[in-house]
């Protein structure tokens, strides 16, 4: 065996190791139980220690908060419902399958997907399909909800592993959140917060929405490139051939149940198929079209009222409503001229196979909300948090290792805390001031931070999206459990934590401007 074998066949041999110790813990329902009851203890214990910190912005003491106490038992109570009800991931996944339901009933989804794998080169579909996910964190949550499962579709159909094309998706869409072409909110977002903490400083400087605008643009090829390299070079070897049959998607389990549209949408004479897919494409201009009449005009519907903002926020806002609405469209109008559909109850018949696959989803969400929201309301994630920042900052390092250890932190307490304002809010008033005083500029501490926030995003079960790639992944391997998804994830995490630093550091010694 050659060096390089032995080498990518000890690596093989981790990740294996590390997937079996995953998925010898219990069902991730089970184990969001447990880890709620983790949580509740803790609090208990960090309460009656009189465990506190002070928030580094405006000196507010945060202590720990009790579950166990009258407060925390009538909260977790009284809350259960509406933790669950609002919990981001699971709305717009149920709305987002309702609408690519019917697209996948009327077998627009496979037409399409049959085109796709044709016109796309195999050695650039894992490229494309990263890429894609890096630029889709502009429809905030449509990348988890729409492309991730399309990517297992896509792989499935151009003969790879579904569960690869998942994972590139994952890695472009949470890994690479910090990357992109154009700017989005998060942008803005940071840079208020940034401009805030600096203020503490200096009251004329300022961070804007512009200012890691040349960094996140060569970092969108960066994911890319390293994500494409991962899927193809570790991820892919890994899983084995009979993954791609071991397929368990509903509608395979219940061959001989499946609606009469669907079975006729596989038998469709060519030339139906074709005619559909024609005006499909139609549609789908003249649904763009409809689209760019709600932002574009001075006083279009849905744009921004704020002239200082991004014109099409309310509209990318809620684009899965717009996507789901889309794809229900268009599919129902293939379904209807392709001759697969015949009546109303065809494409209804639709939604509700695509809702009838949510069941175990919906079932672990409830468990997975109580779990974060605990976590929230206890504030240990606020302690753990500003501790490690206090920690840091008492560390005194060089800038460069400075810069190194806060991206590093940022992705340790990326682990704890899922929202990314939230915890820049945190941290901001911490580093931009230190880091500013030893004159590192608060754009590239801010652009650390993002670093280290995107690229643990993809291996923490705390990141609300988490579960939901988890479903995804089980409906074409019913077995994949946290193990599989962690151990697939981590070589992505790793090397964009990686590669990505290597870029900032680089980048910063040529003092080369991180945006306009």
């Amino acid at each position: 065996m050659t060096p390089n074998n032995t080498n990518a066949s000890r690596r093989f041999s981790l990740l294996t190791l590390l997937e079996s110790l995953g998925n010898k813990l219990p069902h991730p329902s089970v184990l969001f139980i447990i880890f709620s009851l983790i949580v509740v203890l803790l609090s208990a214990i960090f309460t009656a220690s009189g465990s506190s910190v002070s928030h580094p912005s405006n000196g507010t003491i945060i202590s720990a908060k009790s579950l166990l106490s009258s407060e925390g038992l009538r909260w977790m109570i009284s809350s259960a419902v509406s933790n669950f009800m609002q919990f981001a991931p699971v709305g717009p996944v149920i709305v987002a399958v309702m609408g690519i339901a019917v697209a996948e009933h009327s077998g627009l989804l496979g037409a399409l997907l049959k085109k796709l794998t044709r016109n796309i080169p195999a050695r650039f579909l894992s490229l494309a399909i990263v890429f894609t996910g890096v630029i889709s964190s502009l429809g905030f949550d449509a990348g988890y909800v729409v492309l991730i499962p399309l990517a297992g579709l896509i792989f499935k159909a151009a003969g790879r592993a579904p569960l690869a094309g998942i994972a590139a998706a994952f890695a472009g869409v949470s890994g690479g959140y910090s990357a992109n072409l154009l700017l989005g909110p998060v942008d803005a977002i940071l840079s208020g917060i940034s401009t805030e903490a600096v203020h503490l400083v200096d009251s004329n400087a300022a961070v804007l929405a512009s200012d890691n605008y040349y960094f996140i643009i060569v970092s969108t090829f960066l994911v890319s490139i390293v994500g494409a390299l991962i899927t193809d070079k570790v991820i892919e070897p890994r899983l084995a051939k009979s993954s791609i049959e071991e397929e368990n998607l509903v509608s395979e389990d219940h061959q001989g149940d499946e609606p009469a549209a669907k079975i006729s949408a596989s038998k469709l004479p060519a030339e139906n198929e074709r005619l559909a897919l024609r005006w499909a494409g139609l549609f789908s201009i003249a649904y763009l079209l409809f689209l760019a009449m709600l932002v574009i005009p001075e006083n279009a519907l849905l744009r921004n009222p704020d002239p200082n903002g991004l014109a099409a926020l309310p509209l990318l806002k809620n684009f899965v409503v717009f996507i789901a609405l889309y794809a229900a469209l268009a599919g129902a109008l293939y379904g209807f001229i392709s001759g697969a559909y015949r009546s109303a109850s065809d494409w209804i018949e639709g939604m509700e196979s695509g809702v009838a696959t949510l069941a175990s989803y919906l079932v672990m969400m409830f468990f997975a909300a109580q779990f974060v929201n605990y976590f929230a309301w206890s504030g240990l994630g606020t302690l753990a948090a500003i501790n490690g920042a206090n920690w840091l900052q008492q560390a005194q390092l060089s800038h460069t290792s400075l810069l190194l250890a806060f991206i590093l932190v940022s992705a340790l307490i990326n682990l704890m805390i899922g929202s990314a304002s939230a915890k820049w809010a945190i941290l901001a008033p911490v580093f931009l001031p230190m880091l500013y005083i030893t004159g590192v500029a608060p754009e590239a501490a801010q652009m650390a931070y993002r670093i280290g926030d995107s690229s643990t995003n993809i291996i923490t079960p705390l990141m609300p999206y988490f579960g939901v790639v988890l479903a995804f992944a089980q409906r074409h391997q019913a077995k994949t459990g946290m193990g599989t998804l962690i151990s697939l994830m981590l070589p992505y995490s790793l090397a964009l934590l990686l590669a990505w630093s290597i870029l900032l550091l680089g980048w910063m010694m040529l003092e080369l401007p991180l945006g306009p």
